[in-house]
């Protein structure tokens, strides 16, 4: 027999070695960047597993704050007399304003907190960053936030508004409600996989939050003192605000958005390290 014959596995066989490392380096981005084509095609997945079988595609991404927007015009504008800080905004373009960036928020939220249980599949079958699911989970909102714009433009239009030239830093605060959805994002999404009832917490969690985002009322109708200082602690009151300032031109919440930085900075990157501390539970747990 030849000596190939009796070559021990060790020989023969090739093993990975993984190591428990501390700090930054524990969180793996590096790796997450090697693995950037599966979080496209993840994103891409979900974006057609909403759309594909609906029987008005996009067009719920346009209809849902169109006719919220109604809903909030009517009831909390004609009936209960909220109104417009700025005499020249209607208040139908005001809350328009307000409900794109929540709408995104609340959604990417919904989908971030229950995306590990909805890839149960993935997670027990193959090897490669768990950060990849929430992630894709947040991302796929970009293209519904996309598609709701163009129908605030044409409101807009409609009303003889121009956007700012301030538009530009519009980027800067979807970034940060995108922070600010996976940030709360992997917190639960980790906690939905270890307690089931995460997931029936979400939902009631989202409708509350609303009610504490300046969505359907001006910030400025929020009384000053420990009140205000409680909702500035919401990020997406900055947010929000932010929202306004560059569309429309109303007063920059300069306070609200430090605080909401100082908010979610912390949040996330302890959102990180939680979930990546937890990660080698889903498997097993899922």
């Amino acid at each position: 027999m030849s000596a190939d014959s009796h070559a021990t596995p060790a020989a023969s066989e090739k093993f990975a070695v993984y190591e428990r490392k501390r700090g930054w380096t524990a969180l793996g981005l590096r790796e997450l960047w090697n693995y950037r084509e599966l979080l496209y095609f993840l994103t891409w997945r979900d974006i057609l597993v909403r759309y594909k079988q609906a029987v008005l595609g996009v067009a719920w991404a346009m209809l849902q704050p169109l006719l919220t927007m109604v809903v909030f015009t009517v009831v909390f504008n004609r009936i209960l007399g909220v109104k417009s800080p700025a005499a020249d905004v209607p208040y139908a373009v005001f809350s328009f304003t307000g409900l794109l960036p929540w709408q995104f928020f609340a959604g990417s939220l919904s989908r971030c907190s229950v995306s590990l249980v909805g890839n149960s599949n993935l997670l027990t079958k193959v090897y490669f960053p768990r950060l990849v699911i929430p992630i894709s989970a947040v991302s796929a909102g970009l293209v519904d936030l996309g598609i709701s714009f163009v129908v605030l433009i044409g409101l807009m239009a409609a009303y003889g508004i121009a956007p700012t030239w301030h538009a530009v830093f519009l980027p800067l605060f979807v970034a940060l409600a995108l922070v600010t959805a996976l940030a709360v994002g992997l917190w639960l999404s980790a906690l939905h996989v270890l307690y089931r009832d995460v997931g029936y917490v979400i939902p009631f969690l989202i409708q509350l939050w609303m009610f504490v985002s300046p969505v359907i009322y001006p910030i400025s109708e929020i009384p000053a003192g420990p009140l205000r200082i409680a909702f500035a602690l919401n990020p997406m009151t900055g947010v929000i605000g932010g929202f306004r300032w560059a569309l429309l031109g109303q007063q920059f919440p300069g306070g609200y958005m430090w605080i909401s930085i100082a908010v979610v900075v912390p949040l996330f990157v302890g959102g990180l390290f939680y979930f990546r501390r937890m990660e080698r539970f889903f498997a097993d747990v899922v």
